[in-house]
């Protein structure tokens, strides 16, 4: 039992830590902003080890992408937004689905030949996917786009089995959870956008 404890430590820490983040994105809580700069930071090691170098880079932009979607939900608004309003939950604008899907397509093919090009990852098409289609999804929840858990379903299906081929059992586990609870947030976001027009 200590020797599974020290070998899988590390991704037992990060699955309470997207446990925790997971909460907060159900609730819309700034919070999962902080969380989700520690959370990934730890993770560019554990994937690292692990091959996924793909979802390695995935965690530094993550990181980053944190540190921005605090300062937009914290600063940002939308149009309509009441000064001193919380940003409102809102669905993806027509006018941003071709710009997202030609820089999701771009996203994808350049992260695929990084992959192939200077690693030696092993499932190089669908390492690349996730981490594309994850560059749309984040930048969807830092918007407050109730779309954002539409896209997070799919990488987090496609991630759940990626770690369970990778032998990373409880981030495959918590990817197991994501899936189910990106649908349930779907609906609990939908509920919270159409109680704040009321």
């Amino acid at each position: 039992m200590i020797d599974y404890l020290s070998i899988h430590w590390l991704d037992i820490l990060t699955t309470v830590l997207g446990l925790i983040y997971l909460l907060l994105e159900y609730r819309a809580s700034i919070a999962l902003w902080i969380v989700g700069i520690v959370m990934p930071a730890m993770d560019v090691y554990l994937y690292w080890t692990h091959g996924l170098y793909g979802d390695a880079g995935m965690a530094v932009y993550y990181t980053v992408a944190a540190v921005y979607g605090y300062a937009v939900w914290k600063f940002g608004s939308k149009k309509g937004q009441t000064k001193g309003e919380d940003m409102p939950i809102t669905h993806f604008r027509r006018s941003l689905i071709v710009p997202a899907t030609a820089f999701f397509a771009v996203a994808w093919a350049l992260t695929y030949w990084v992959l192939v090009t200077y690693t030696n990852s092993t499932i190089p098409l669908c390492d690349s996917f996730t981490n594309a289609l994850s560059f749309v999804g984040l930048w969807a929840l830092s918007r407050k786009y109730i779309e954002q858990w539409l896209f997070w379903l799919v990488v987090d299906m496609i991630s759940c089995y990626l770690y369970v081929t990778k032998g990373i059992p409880f981030k495959a586990g918590l990817y197991g959870l994501y899936s189910v609870v990106a649908v349930m947030g779907y609906f609990k976001w939908k509920k919270m956008m159409v109680e704040s027009k009321a």
